[in-house]
């Protein structure tokens, strides 16, 4: 068979098996595996682990299964399993099957009584202290259990006893009979089995014994025939047991190979499931899918194209060595990709009035769509000779080399005229409450008509008697700092992660579709949605600070 040209060494160590033969017993059927466990929404993380193993599916015509790890009912539940499905098919990914580890329950029980029969597991009464207590340290071997001993005939006895509700809660677990002193701590017998009285989402009250991540895990990949197990770096460590538990079990070759690739890490991002979960308990944010998330849903509220998502993990490549990407690459990449796809509208965050006062009625100004698409076409914009511009588009006390707005000076009106200040109203504050200008007909945008007045700036408008009132929303990183310091995440939460600002707007913001993504004209790239009034939340700034 022709194989694909290896863009990583993953795809280097699956062309090198299929060309020694390694799955010619399964057709050299590459099979993969997407195993999130269903105890919280996916956040940005789990899209490079998506885009790599959905890639392997993909340029190997293989199979992809999506399955839900889902072996501790005290914290899964079905709304996190719908809203990894909802991500998965937002970011444009198609699995073969949907399973979940419950699924196999039953078949995970029984290897683990072979295990037992085989001298390969035993029923121990430690507590959870106490088997850490005995596990020993990198540099001491650990303890054998004073139950290690115990016959074959007996831990079926008390493991079935187990299984049958007998014992209460962290009374007895089933061990794996490895190594204690083996110099890897994940091989000193580590725990298969513990009592957890409690009912499952999927399975209710049928058990009150439930399989160990580490045991249900590999042996899952391994009923399914699961030819790779891509992971996270975290889990190299485990690869020793995940071979040990597929190889006890009993399962033929080709086994599941385990390969391990560096996790996404982003500075200013909390990057934990666990983490997360306490910010929407605790109420720091309105759920899993606020804008200021790093969860797949939050960035959907956000705004952020799915294809900005895959063209950032594709840039930071798929290693092995640990590393922290920039946010800025990330905004970046969903910058790029919004440049070409957002059209483009005017709205003034902090407006001030302007008022020409030599022009009379009113006009439709063509306002072109996206100037990045040759195809884009305009739109009318209505004009009256009146309208709002930025406050901080004009300045009574500009520094040298100011291109905006000044008294006597001039600025293009996006897409309209030339206008010159002549003149400031100010209010009792002293603050500027109107411009008022003059304009320069010959100026218009689009005109063949060569004017001798010129303006080094251009701002954007939004006209007074056809403007509407809107939100605007502006996110910062809900961590203050880049790096990772030893300190408690809650001393680094940013407590002004979401500013809001009361503006105005073009009408067309506002019979536009909802989360349509817009270009607000040197503001930003917005998100238009309704909520009791024209709301628009910022997805990014049009500022790029990545060095390409």
């Amino acid at each position: 068979m022709k194989l694909p040209e290896a863009t990583n060494f993953i795809e280097q160590i699956i062309n090198e098996e299929l060309e020694a033969g390694k799955f010619e017993a399964v057709g050299n059927k590459i099979a993969v595996r997407f195993p999130p466990e269903p105890n919280g929404y996916l956040h940005i993380g789990h899209v490079k682990a998506m885009c790599i193993n959905f890639g392997v599916k993909e340029r190997y015509n293989g199979t992809l299964n999506l399955r839900m790890d889902d072996t501790n009912p005290a914290k899964e539940d079905y709304e996190y399993v719908n809203s990894i499905v909802e991500a998965v098919k937002w970011l444009g990914f198609e699995y073969d099957k949907l399973v979940f580890a419950s699924d196999y329950y039953d078949r995970l029980y029984e290897i683990a009584e072979k295990y037992i029969l085989d001298g390969n597991a035993y029923v121990c009464d430690l507590t959870a202290e106490e088997i850490t207590a005995t596990r020993g340290t990198l540099t001491e071997a650990g303890q054998p259990s004073p139950y290690r001993g115990r016959s074959v005939e007996e831990n079926l006895k008390l493991f079935r006893e187990m299984k049958a509700g007998k014992y209460p809660d962290g009374a007895k677990t089933l061990r794996a009979k490895i190594d204690m002193s083996s110099p890897n701590l994940n091989m000193r017998d580590p725990i298969i089995y513990r009592i957890a009285h409690v009912p499952h989402y999927r399975t209710g009250d049928k058990w009150c014994i439930y399989p160990m991540y580490d045991f249900a895990h590999p042996v899952s990949d391994a009923i399914e025939g699961i030819t790779h197990s891509l992971c996270s770096l975290e889990f190299e460590n485990h690869r020793p047991l995940y071979n040990w538990f597929v190889e006890k079990a009993g399962f033929p070759a080709p086994r599941p190979r385990q390969i391990e690739f560096a996790r996404l890490n982003i500075t200013n991002m909390l990057m934990s499931k666990r983490y997360l979960k306490k910010l929407v308990d605790e109420g720091f944010v309105r759920g899993w899918d606020d804008p200021r998330m790093p969860t797949i849903m939050g960035l959907k509220t956000r705004g952020v194209p799915p294809e900005a998502l895959k063209k950032f993990c594709a840039d930071v490549g798929v290693a092995k060595a640990y590393s922290i990407v920039n946010q800025a690459q990330l905004n970046s990449c969903i910058r790029d990709e919004l440049n070409l796809t957002a059209e483009r509208a005017m709205a003034v965050i902090n407006p001030v009035k302007l008022t020409i006062t030599n022009y009379e009625g009113e006009e439709e100004l063509d306002f072109e769509i996206n100037p990045t698409n040759e195809n884009g076409g305009v739109r009318p914009v209505k004009f009256t000779g009146s309208v709002y511009i930025d406050r901080d588009d004009f300045s009574l006390n500009p520094p040298p080399k100011y291109k905006r707005l000044q008294k006597g000076g001039t600025v293009r009106l996006k897409g309209a005229y030339i206008v010159r200040c002549d003149d400031v109203k100010l209010d009792k504050n002293g603050e500027v409450e109107e411009i008022l200008c003059t304009y320069f007909p010959e100026t218009k945008s689009g005109s063949t008509v060569v004017s001798e007045v010129k303006a080094k700036g251009v701002v954007q408008w939004v006209d007074c008697k056809y403007g509407v009132d809107a939100e605007f929303r502006q996110y910062e990183p809900l961590l203050t700092d880049e790096q990772y310091p030893d300190q408690d995440y809650a001393e680094r939460l940013n407590k002004n992660s979401e500013k809001k600002f009361y503006g105005k707007a073009e009408p067309y913001l506002a019979t536009s579709p909802e989360d349509k993504p817009f270009q607000l004209m040197r503001t930003g790239y917005y998100k238009k949605f309704t909520a009791g009034g024209l709301v628009l939340s910022e997805i990014v700034s049009l500022k790029d600070s990545f060095n390409k």
